[in-house]
């Protein structure tokens, strides 16, 4: 893997932002309850899928000294019960872009989700691997 600096690391995410707006569509979120696949190739488990997420256009909020920050989402309505172990994200176009698992790379105050319930991300915070 390449080192970079903080702000070559700080540059590269305010590219990302720009590719996750990228497309005639709004980028998302999408939470699933089963296994986080290997890799981005797989596609994510229709059954598994919680509810859906979407970030505003333009997605970049903020460049803050060691991150950046995007807006936060809209409230999904959440169309299956359960906990939600890991998320994908997909730019405009239906691109994937990223994987996280919850609880690791994003928090959420209850990961147990109840159907008809609503989850939102206030905050979305991006920091460069350094």
């Amino acid at each position: 893997m390449i080192q970079t600096s903080l702000e070559a690391g700080l540059a590269q995410l305010q590219a990302l932002a720009n590719y996750i707006d990228q497309g005639s569509a709004n980028a998302t979120f999408i939470f699933y309850s089963d296994e986080k696949p290997a890799s981005l190739a797989v596609v994510g488990d229709e059954a598994a899928k919680l509810v859906v997420l979407t970030l505003p256009k333009p997605c970049f909020k903020k460049l803050n000294l060691d991150n950046i920050e995007l807006h936060q989402t809209d409230a999904g309505t959440v169309t299956q019960a359960g906990i939600a172990i890991w998320a994908r994200l997909f730019n405009g176009e239906g691109k994937a872009v990223a994987d996280f698992e919850v609880g690791t790379d994003i928090a959420l105050a209850n990961p147990n989700l109840v159907i008809g319930s609503t989850l939102m991300m206030n905050s979305l915070i991006l920091r460069p691997s350094i």
